[in-house]
């Protein structure tokens, strides 16, 4: 499935083969989960068959020591009741003992199964390529992760309890009803006509709603990550009564979908009491008519009576199992479709390794679309020789970034090749790509660590002393040494301790230990004041020598120290020379030249 696919399941209008092919899929992650602890399940299952037998045996004793035990009390032989005491009291001990057990033994199933998904979850989705990350939100991702998550917990938790014991229970309860009077047991079945249909009725019902719930659920969530995230832009816009009235429209609409699922139990739980009540109104009359006539004994009334209170006592139960079966299947779905998404740029099933990278890179026949409908790049050649330094200007929207995320294989060109060394990227190593290529961004994010620890991340088993090295290439080394623990100093969140140009000496830092053939800044330079571009204007020259590099950039001063300019407009580049020359003529590089400079004056 697509991203796009992954989208249209926020969609509650699901066709007949949609829904069957999102079930089909959704029971074939649940198989999956189940296979690694099967083992352990099929004991799980031994010890509750044998904990239930155990719990329904007590109104048969009961009715064994009323009809048998007291009379032969009566006549002085109290071994048939005293017996009837013990091993009812065994039956109680073994029925206890074996639910703990249960307990625990589900326990540890259902956190396996969590572990396993809450782990291919966050793998999958750092395997997927850019493009499922910039169409899928990051609220949205979070909701998979903790309340879709959190459904399928509670129903691993308690709801497969409810349902297995409950059934277990009512088919072992059945049973023993038959078996002690036939009589009492067509009317329980007769019973059983009513309790499906009501069954029916809310299982038909509840399917939508509960989707619906979990779908309110989850738009709660991006919504306010996403208003979290972006604080400062709701502050910076005033935008915090707009999203107050946004979020209270969601907060009703997710009140509204609870509201409709408290409304079906507030039929569904009345009706199973009615049923129950009834059923057993028809067992005692029939029971105490035919204890006067002599049909059955008063010890086996008492036990029809008390299995058939007990038969509908776990209904209310197995209804709450609906409750949390129909949110994790929700639930379930939604992850089982993330789960399903194929990187766009896959990695190559015969990667060939490039033992030594020189740094040349190709434009062969490239055409590009975002989507089919809206090409970016038509038709587009271009070389790039190894060591050469080259600078893209144009204006928004022109095709530079698409050129940066191509040469990175963020994204593989929709025809034509991309090329490294003459090796087509898509069949190049992954190791060897990320080795050889690095893209430093304007958003300079630093994770949670020390400033080691950030800038090692070029380089994972870098020293202390690489570490030194590749901030003073920067010129981050004398900032780095001013805070409070210079290296060792905890970034936190996000680089909240260090401003927003020197974050990107970090990343320079970063991208210069990580040592690549190619390096690509994106208007890395855009969150440096003046000063600090000046600063970061030898680190540069440090950083680019010896590689090959491509600066997208507004600022010319960054610009003027590349080889080779070109400058693009629509897809395609409209001028190509060296900075001299594009200034001293009179195309769109000298414009764009003459513009800045007079804004200098």
């Amino acid at each position: 499935m697509s991203v796009a696919g992954v989208e249209g399941e926020e969609r509650n209008d699901y066709t007949k083969l949609e829904s069957k092919q999102i079930r089909q899929r959704s029971l074939k992650l649940l198989g999956s989960l189940i296979r690694p602890v099967r083992a352990r399940v099929v004991l799980t299952m031994i010890v509750v068959v044998i904990s239930t037998a155990a719990q329904v045996a007590g109104p048969a004793l009961i009715a064994f020591g009323i009809d048998r035990g007291l009379p032969a009390l009566l006549a002085g032989d109290w071994l048939p009741l005293a017996g009837t005491v013990v091993v009812y009291l065994v039956t109680g001990v073994i029925g206890a003992t074996l639910i703990a057990w249960y307990t625990v033994l589900t326990a540890r199933i259902s956190q396996a199964i969590l572990f396993d998904l809450r782990k291919r979850v966050f793998l999958h989705t750092q395997r997927l390529s850019l493009e499922f990350h910039e169409s899928y939100t990051s609220g949205r991702i979070i909701a998979r992760q903790t309340s879709d998550l959190d459904a399928i917990r509670e129903l691993l938790d308690s709801g497969i309890n409810q349902l297995v014991q409950g059934l277990l229970y009512m088919v072992f309860v059945a049973i023993a009803l038959i078996s002690l009077d036939w009589v009492s047991g067509l009317v329980l079945f007769g019973a059983l006509i009513p309790l499906g249909l009501l069954t029916r009725w809310f299982q038909v019902r509840s399917q939508s709603v509960f989707r619906d719930t979990r779908t309110a659920s989850a738009k709660l969530i991006v919504q306010f990550v996403e208003t979290m995230t972006g604080i400062r832009a709701v502050k910076a816009f005033r935008k915090e009564k707009r999203n107050q009235a946004v979020f209270g429209g969601l907060v009703e609409d997710y009140r509204a979908a609870n509201g409709k699922a408290i409304g079906l139990f507030g039929i569904f739980d009345p009706g199973l009491v009615l049923i129950g009540n009834v059923a057993l109104a028809a067992v005692l009359l029939l029971g105490g008519l035919r204890v006067a006539s002599g049909g059955i004994e008063i010890g086996v009334l008492l036990a029809t009576l008390l299995y058939t209170r007990q038969f509908f006592a776990p209904a209310e139960e197995m209804a709450m199992f609906y409750n949390s079966y129909q949110s994790a299947a929700a639930a379930l779905e939604k992850i089982s479709g993330v789960l399903e998404e194929k990187p766009s740029v896959p990695d190559p099933t015969r990667p060939i390794d490039l033992r030594k990278a020189q740094g040349r890179v190709s434009f062969d026949g490239v055409e590009f679309a975002y989507k089919t409908d809206r090409i970016v790049l038509p038709e587009f050649d271009l070389e790039i020789p190894a060591g050469q330094t080259i600078a893209l200007v144009g204006s928004t929207g022109a095709g530079k970034s698409t050129l940066a995320k191509l040469i990175s294989r963020f994204y593989d060109p929709s025809r034509g090749r991309v090329a490294l060394d003459g090796v087509d990227l898509r069949q190049l190593h992954p190791k060897d790509l990320r080795r050889a290529i690095v893209m430093v961004t304007q958003e300079a994010y630093l994770f949670s660590g020390t400033v080691a620890d950030n800038i090692a991340l070029g380089k994972p088993d870098a020293t202390r002393d690489e570490i030194i090295g590749a901030a003073r290439a920067v010129g981050a080394h004398e900032f780095i040494e001013s805070l409070p623990n210079g290296y060792d100093t905890d970034v936190n969140k996000r680089g909240g301790r260090v401003s927003a140009g020197q974050r990107q000496l970090l990343s320079f830092a970063r991208a210069f230990i990580a040592d690549p053939v190619v390096l690509i800044l994106d208007e890395a330079t855009a969150s440096l004041d003046i000063p600090s571009e000046r600063l970061v204007q030898e680190g540069l020259q440090t950083l680019l020598a010896d590689r090959t590099a491509v600066i997208i950039a507004h600022r010319l001063s960054t610009v003027a120290i590349a080889d080779r300019v070109l400058v693009m407009e629509h897809g395609r580049i409209v001028e190509d020379g060296t900075p001299r020359d594009l200034i001293a003529g009179t195309g769109r590089f000298a414009q764009l030249h003459a513009a800045w400079r007079d804004s200098l004056v």
